[in-house]
């Protein structure tokens, strides 16, 4: 057999639980990596075509086939399988990544990092898997559904990677808690910004010592940074308090905890990639942070007048030791504010996983009028801060926690991380903001409307309306079509109410979408902030019935 066609072989040795993992974190892995062939190389080609009941595409001369529904978010029904002597086989993904290592190498310019990324994000599934079997979920809803994915992202070629050791002890998807390190950084060497009182609040093992401030950090950040800190340590620049009394609790973006002692989140520093980005609070980050929630404030104060049940988590302020640009961005900590703990992270409801009772019996009951509250209170005012207000939410399933009321119907919506929020350059005064800082605040509208569209449209309502759909069996087609329906309603009336801003227009026309090409940066190693998009097809196209013109006149 031709090794570019090699499948796995599977271990003998693994326990019957340990396979079962396996075989989960394959099929995962198959899936998401296949995703990405058919949005980023087999359908910008032209190698995709349909043939009912499959969908096909062609990778590097190879035939594979898949049975594929719900929509855009492609799911699908049964194991993908290629074409060898006439017979279909199951797909794996190491043959998987062999093809896409020969579709996109040119000249001998491949990737050897890929498939070990790929092969990484796999095992970590499969480790995760196992660690939850031994662990407690948290009690609340908002921290368990934090703690609730398993699989990652589902159009990412390697989701679960992170590439440094000892990463399990602090993993949200295995249940981890843990203690903060603390140290004390004396004041001539202290950095902050905005209010940060409530880190005042942490009980350190040690009394802080006279001319000292109290700093958190991440255990393990520090391990990573132990010859940097080595120095300073030794000098006194900073002390070594021991550990946190209490645990915290790691929420789905691995660095950021919620800590139960000053009830704020902290997003820390990590040395690390995870997905795409080595996550570090930029220097500029930190006081941007700031600068952004005093921007923000009136905005979503007009958000939530115009939208009841609209809400925000606001950074209010940083801190840091001015010791050197590694060690300030490695050891600086932005605080941000916690949501209510009955909020519940969107991307565990499109994975349908840590769901109270009431909203899952809700959704399934009422799946029509479930879904347009749900457009209306998380789709409008994302839409609104950008057309209204000139602000960019990244309002993608890991950054809108969902509100939900007593009969677990949608009741309102969270948006988090001001990190990737912007603002659209010429709209607002930052005045006062040093240079560099407001440049990484700002996009252009072109690339301000790209984040929306691809976070909101892209990334996270075509999840949601999958997952919804997916519930009707054999009825699943007919009723995504009439969840794009009620969705093009909802998104029209907006419209109609803002006077017909120019890319609600666009939109509703069906014009295609952005869908940020994950593979592709990963591909060519480049940093996340360099990921282009490809254009895949809008759901709401064909929806506007007399069409979009005659509605907006």
């Amino acid at each position: 057999m031709n090794s570019l066609l090699s499948p796995d072989v599977p271990r003998a040795e693994d326990s019957p639980g340990r396979a079962r993992h396996r075989a989960t974190a394959e099929e995962a892995t198959v899936a998401a990596l296949l995703r990405c062939c058919l949005r980023e190389i087999a359908g910008p080609r032209g190698e995709v075509w349909d043939g009912p009941p499959y969908t096909f595409l062609r990778l590097a001369g190879t035939l594979i086939r898949a049975r594929v529904r719900g929509g855009m978010a492609l799911r699908f029904a049964e194991p993908p399988a290629w074409l060898e002597d006439g017979a279909w086989r199951p797909l794996t993904s190491a043959l998987l990544v062999r093809l896409v290592q020969a579709g996109l190498s040119k000249n001998d310019d491949g990737n050897d990092e890929f498939g070990g990324q790929v092969a990484a994000s796999r095992d970590a599934i499969t480790r995760i898997l196992a660690a939850r079997e031994r662990a407690a979920p948290p009690a609340g809803p908002w921290l368990a559904s934090e703690q609730a994915l398993t699989i990652g992202h589902p159009f990412h070629p390697s989701p679960k990677a992170r590439d440094a050791t000892g990463w399990l002890r602090y993993a949200p998807e295995a249940h981890a808690t843990f203690p903060l390190r603390l140290l004390g950084v004396r004041h001539d060497v202290l950095l902050s910004g905005g209010d940060t009182t409530a880190l005042d609040k942490l009980d350190a093992g040690a009394a802080t010592p006279p001319g000292y401030t109290l700093l958190p950090a991440h255990p393990w950040q520090l391990d990573l940074l132990a010859a940097d800190l080595a120095a300073p340590l030794a000098d006194g620049r900073l002390v070594d308090l021991g550990h946190g009394s209490r645990p915290v609790v790691p929420t789905s973006s691995v660095r950021t905890v919620h800590e139960p002692v000053s009830g704020m989140c902290l997003k820390f520093s990590l040395d690390v990639r995870i997905t795409n980005c080595v996550r570090k609070n930029a220097w500029y980050e930190l006081e941007g942070a700031v600068a952004l929630s005093e921007r923000l404030e009136p905005v979503f104060g007009a958000l939530a007048t115009r939208f009841p049940g609209t809400g925000w988590l606001p950074e209010p302020g940083f801190r840091s030791a001015a010791l050197g640009t590694r060690l300030l961005e490695g050891l600086g900590v932005i605080l941000r504010a916690s949501p209510s703990p009955t909020a519940l992270l969107a991307a565990a409801l499109a994975a349908a996983t840590a769901l109270p009772a009431m909203v899952a019996e809700r959704q399934a009951a009422e799946p029509v009028r479930w879904w347009a509250a749900y457009v209306r209170h998380v789709a409008l005012p994302a839409l609104d801060a950008f057309c209204a207000h000139g602000v960019v939410l990244e309002a993608h399933l890991q950054n809108v926690l969902v509100k939900t009321a007593p009969d677990g119907m949608p009741s309102g919506a969270v948006f988090r991380d001001l990190e990737g929020a912007k603002l659209v350059a010429g709209r607002h005064d930052l005045a006062g903001v040093p240079g560099p800082v407001a440049g990484a605040l700002t996009y252009t509208a072109d690339q301000g409307w790209n984040r929306v569209a691809y976070c909101l449209l892209v990334n996270h309502l075509p999840e949601i309306a999958a997952t919804i759909a997916g519930r009707a069996g054999d009825d699943g087609d007919r009723l995504l079509a009439e969840l794009w329906g009620v969705a093009w309603d909802e998104l029209a009336a907006y419209a109609r109410s803002r006077e017909w801003p120019a890319r609600m227009r666009d939109l509703l026309s069906g014009v295609p979408l952005p869908a940020k090409a994950n593979l592709s940066v990963r591909w060519s190693r480049a940093a996340d902030r360099a990921a282009g998009y490809v254009p895949v097809a809008n759901p709401l196209a064909g929806r506007d019935g007399d069409g979009i013109m005659e509605v907006a006149g």
